[in-house]
């Protein structure tokens, strides 16, 4: 197979010419965060914000010309209003209108209750505790959708054993890949699982928005969303731009893990998102030899933090080879051994976050208020 160079990608993309300006789209420095990787190629093409709505046909054949190199294997654009464009004489465009402006975002078509799941850091199985909730919520009898946020590291096609590449029946929208019944979308079936995505914030805010509103989730009662960890801009934005329903904190029992846990809540509260409660994951760990437990990481600390926050404590999970091992080969405990009692635990979590989702009205996103 032809190797793919940065160079041939940049060539191929000289031949795209922006409809508005006079060059095309890499002289004129639209294209960034170009990423090549075993034939895959993803990069974002920087537009005015206020042109992004029509400029879908010009990222359209922006992944065509790509396509057509000799070795691309797939191709994956986004558009990004990271800034405002110049025009053809190096002139900024003129600023936006001064005054009071509010801006609210739609909700997702067919789409009732939109929960993330989320951590103030990384290595708490926050995707661990995604994963088996909305499997728990399907076993309820629900349909469930699966957005994996996490643009920077995907893990959601591996844990829910799904291989392949999302069609689109029109060039325009696509549609997620399904299994164990529920409807999946997520960067890591755009690019191989060792591609970095070397992405700015507002990349990846993109493209959780193309992944989240250009798709045809169909009808679904819930969707849950893995977010990144921690509280930059994609969690934020995501709280500010989308409808969410609520937020599942997830977190070790540990004093370290547990303050960045708090900053994740304190996030939620300030663009008012409600907080659903705290998973304490890793909880303890039963030897399986003697059946002797350990608290690792100590026990109880998200309980005790769920009460002095004033939010619910959903419930604790071990830390256990099983749900690890299950997860890993793409068949998580709640379907894999749904009579276990670590599945159980996740029902029962789920039953609770349903139960609350389901008796909140359906309440528009946050106004963004600029002054």
């Amino acid at each position: 197979m032809a190797e793919v160079t940065e160079a041939a990608v940049l060539a191929a993309l000289r031949s795209v010419g922006d409809p508005d300006r006079d060059g095309n789209i890499v002289d004129l420095g639209m294209v960034s965060g170009l990423a090549l990787k075993n034939g895959h190629v993803v990069f974002a093409i920087e537009v005015d914000r206020d042109r992004a709505a029509r400029l879908e046909g010009l990222r359209r054949q922006a992944e065509k010309v790509v396509e057509a190199i000799a070795g691309v294997l797939s191709v994956s654009a986004v558009l990004t209003a990271e800034r405002k464009a110049k025009g053809p004489a190096g002139a900024a465009k003129s600023a936006e209108p001064q005054g009071r402006v509010q801006q609210t975002k739609p909700a997702v078509p067919g789409v009732r209750a939109i929960v993330a799941v989320a951590s103030g850091k990384g290595g708490v199985g926050k995707s661990t505790t995604a994963v088996n909730l909305a499997l728990a919520l399907k076993s309820l009898g629900l349909s469930v959708g699966l957005l994996d946020a996490d643009i920077y590291g995907p893990s959601q096609p591996r844990m829910m054993g799904i291989k392949g590449r999302p069609s689109s029946p029109d060039g325009k929208r696509l549609l997620p890949l399904e299994n164990y019944g529920i409807k999946v979308m997520s960067m890591g079936f755009m690019v191989p699982e060792e591609t970095p995505m070397i992405w700015r914030g507002p990349m990846v805010m993109s493209a959780i928005n193309q992944m989240l509103r250009d798709v045809e989730w169909g009808e679904l009662d819930i969707l849950v969303v893995d977010l990144p960890p921690g509280t930059g801009d994609a969690q934020l934005t995501m709280a500010q731009q989308v409808p969410l329903s609520g937020a599942v904190i997830v977190s070790t029992p540990q004093d370290i893990a547990l303050l960045d846990a708090r900053k994740g809540l304190n996030m939620f509260r300030k663009v008012d998102v409600p907080v659903l409660g705290i998973v304490e994951n890793m909880s303890y760990f039963l030897c399986p030899h003697c059946g002797e437990r350990s608290d690792i990481f100590s026990h109880g600390g998200a309980r005790r933090e769920a009460e002095k926050l004033g939010v619910d404590f959903l419930g604790e999970i071990p830390l256990d080879m099983a749900i690890r091992e299950t997860s890993d080969g793409g068949h998580p405990i709640v379907v894999s051994n749904p009579a276990s009692a670590h599945s159980k635990t996740y029902r029962t979590i789920a039953e609770q976050v349903w139960k609350k989702v389901a008796a909140e009205p359906r309440k528009a996103p946050p106004r963004i208020v600029v002054e």
